[in-house]
């Protein structure tokens, strides 16, 4: 099977999305499928090797000039070539990382949702022609639902089904100002209507963004998150000269750090914390540099400074030495988190998790056996549970092997790639009953749609399964019936 897989770049940082979407990319690469993992309006950034294609589609100074000026929208392509190298784009992240108002965001947002209809209507048309010309795919994927002006442009030229992934860009458009929230809104409910499928990564997410969408729960499909396996024996919940708990997450007001910092004062006055410590690690931006500080001086005040450390953005392998230190994690965000893809990285690790009884964390827990639950937007409650684990060796050592094993088993990048070929399979066994190319009962296509185009996605081998069956809809796909993420 060819699959497009739409992307998006993240200005520099280690975003949870690019993280995912590249983990997904290569899987269904492995099992031997052909990916073109395509970045928009910046290169990716992720923790391991990234599989995406040098080229940046809706780069981010010539969507941005296109927005502000019409002369932009009919310049000549050498330019808009030159202005969309990976290079220059990924410099500009850098620079101007944070710079952007809200206002800004607010009519770009609704302009890529207006699609051919809308100022960035060129940036469109080069997406679609290249696919049209130099991959043709079978099946298209775009990684969140601000891209859905993307949808009906994609299905006129490629007539291929289109799935769109919804990946916790509500926290996005919630805090756009209005009218633009409203408008940006109403334009994506218009477009969903498009859409062959969505996929959530939780029950908890499908749910929400169905009713922000207006998506009926045929056609909003869970597909849980999977993390690559490690080849490496990880320790469980390993402890060295004192009880560690750690945050893994952007360091944000969302994330909920300045919860944790109140739990761990806490838990400093309490006999099973009086020797703890507390290791903080992730990307910061520019605009929560103030936030953090504050945060820190916090520890200052309270006379605990000598017992946090500042671990600041780990690579992979750093992250993986940050995971083997702790005993346990927590990131007590303050929104309904829809993912948790640090979930399962510390319990790939074997390391516990302790967090908010909101979101997706309670099908998390669940699923996995592999942490405890506490009263969101409580650090007297945050501060009670991680001391009841640190206080409980064989606990927390039973939590952290059961959450590695359930990582390992249902929770990992083959069966999150094996889930969404049969998101696939079904649709293109549907799209044969209406006279398509229709798939055959792996999910590949039953009819070629050209050579293979070399270069452009991850090394195809045979030598594991290339699909599966259809898709339960409106619930998880994942294998071994695994119900969430």
């Amino acid at each position: 099977m060819r699959i497009a897989y739409i992307a998006a770049g993240a200005g520099g940082m280690y975003c949870g999305s690019c993280i995912h979407d590249n983990t997904l990319a290569a899987a269904l690469g492995r099992l031997g499928h052909e990916v073109a993992l395509l970045p928009t309006y910046t290169p990716m950034r992720t923790d391991e090797p990234s599989v995406s294609g040098p080229r940046v589609f809706y780069g981010a100074l010539n969507v941005y000039l296109q927005q502000k000026s019409a002369f932009f929208r009919h310049t000549p392509r050498a330019l808009d070539w030159l202005l969309d190298r990976p290079r220059l784009l990924a410099w500009i992240s850098k620079r101007f990382a944070g710079a952007t108002d809200a206002r800004e965001l607010g009519e770009l947002t609704l302009a890529v949702l207006q699609g051919e209809e809308g100022p960035q209507q060129k940036e469109l048309e080069k997406l679609v022609g290249w696919l049209a010309s130099e991959f043709r795919p079978d099946v298209v994927q775009i990684t969140n639902s601000l891209f859905l002006g993307l949808v009906r442009r994609f299905k006129q030229e490629l007539g291929v089904p289109v799935v769109v992934a919804v990946q916790g860009e509500d926290l996005f458009f919630d805090d756009l100002p209005e009218p633009f929230r409203g408008q940006v809104l109403a334009e994506m409910k218009r477009r969903a209507v498009e859409v062959d499928a969505f996929i959530a990564p939780s029950r908890f997410y499908a749910e929400k963004m169905g009713a922000v969408l207006g998506v009926e729960s045929e056609r909003m499909r869970v597909v849980p998150l999977g993390v690559k396996g490690d080849d490496d024996e990880a320790p469980v919940a390993a402890r060295d000269s004192a009880p560690t708990i750690g945050f893994l997450a952007r360091i944000s007001p969302e994330k909920g750090l300045h919860l944790l910092a109140e739990a761990f004062r806490e838990l400093a006055r309490r006999p099973e914390g009086a020797a703890a410590r507390l290791k903080i690690a992730g990307w910061l931006g520019a605009k929560d540099e103030a936030y953090f500080a504050e945060v820190m001086s916090r520890f200052d005040a309270w006379g605990l400074a000598d017992r946090v450390e500042h671990a600041g953005e780990l690579d992979l392998e750093g992250k993986r030495r940050f995971l083997d230190s702790l005993d346990v994690l927590s990131v007590p965000t303050v929104y309904c988190e829809p993912k948790g893809l640090f979930v399962l990285e510390a319990l790939a690790r074997g390391v516990p998790v302790v967090q908010p009884r909101h979101g997706s964390f309670p099908e998390m827990i669940e699923a996995t056996g592999g942490g405890v639950l506490c009263e969101p937007d409580s650090p007297a409650d945050l501060a009670r549970v991680l001391g009841e684990l640190l206080a409980n060796d064989d606990e927390r050592r039973r939590l952290g092997v059961r959450g590695r094993e359930a990582v390992r088993r249902r929770f990992d990048e083959g069966t999150m790639a094996r889930s969404t070929l049969a998101v696939y399979g079904s649709l293109l066994r549907e799209d044969a009953c209406h006279g398509g190319a229709g798939a055959t009962e792996d999910g590949t296509p039953g009819t070629g749609s050209g050579e293979k185009t070399p270069g452009t996605g991850p090394g195809a081998t045979e030598e594991e399964t290339r699909g599966a069956g259809p898709g339960v809809r409106g619930e998880s796909v994942a294998d071994e019936g695994a119900a969430i993420s």
